[in-house]
């Protein structure tokens, strides 16, 4: 959020129509907006300004939104909305696997993207830095890895920082601030995204699975993150805290 309380979006499309569209509507609604058309001027952007969200096209020239989000998300902890073709849910998958906070396929109505950009923003500010049981935890410790709250990274069992996206960071907190317990599908979508799993909804199982990469997990026994069939996940470790 900039000095004057106001939200940056930074719209990244090459379509100048949607470019304009989109940073006229978003002003007009009280963001500050800034449109580019693609990863070099996204960039620079970054190195100028502050921003607080990024609406980021999948089809662009030159570095196409995939790679530009997966290098977002090796940097900055900055929330992503995906635009995405209609109908392609092959790149909808793949843009959450590179980090996506969300997408929504084009042609979409500007009304229903404001409601997405409020709800990221709203639920990237609002998990609590805590651990179970201790409001100033900053280091949440399990199976030999660290979840440094203050940061919102993980730390290896050998003191290898992992970066996190934001995604990422809300689904593992919640899995720790709940440890030994099974979740299902909505109540973490519930959890970390304020909102119930529809019929083919597979984020939660997408991020889960790239959870278990970065732990190290897939495949290993015994797992950190179990999968209860029919039921859902569960963090099958105990959690400790550190103020």
């Amino acid at each position: 959020m900039s000095m004057d309380g106001t939200d940056h979006i930074l719209v990244v499309d090459d379509d100048l129509e949607i470019r304009t569209l989109l940073r006229d509507y978003l002003h007009k609604h009280g963001y500050r907006a800034t449109a580019v058309p693609d990863g070099r001027a996204m960039r620079d952007q970054l190195e100028r300004a502050r921003v607080d969200l990024i609406i980021l096209d999948i089809m662009l020239p030159g570095e196409d939104g995939l790679s530009l989000c997966r290098d977002l998300r090796a940097r900055l902890d900055i929330p992503v909305i995906m635009l995405t073709a209609l109908g392609d849910t092959t790149e909808r998958i793949v843009g959450l696997e590179m980090g996506a906070d969300d997408y929504l396929a084009k042609p979409f109505d500007p009304r229903e993207l404001l409601a997405r950009i409020k709800v990221v923003l709203r639920r990237t500010r609002s998990l609590p830095h805590s651990a179970p049981g201790d409001g100033d935890a900053t280091r949440l410790r399990f199976a030999g890895w660290t979840l440094e709250t203050t940061a919102r990274h993980l730390v290896s069992p050998t003191g290898v920082v992992v970066p996190l996206s934001g995604g990422e960071y809300r689904l593992l907190k919640v899995l720790v601030d709940h440890p030994n317990r099974v979740l299902t599908r909505d109540q973490l979508l519930d959890l970390t995204q304020g909102r119930e799993a529809g019929p083919f909804d597979r984020s939660i199982d997408v991020q889960i699975g790239r959870l278990r990469r970065r732990l190290g997990d897939d495949g290993k026994e015994p797992a950190i993150i179990k999968t209860v069939r029919g039921a859902g996940y569960v963090l099958a470790a105990t959690v400790t805290a550190d103020a």
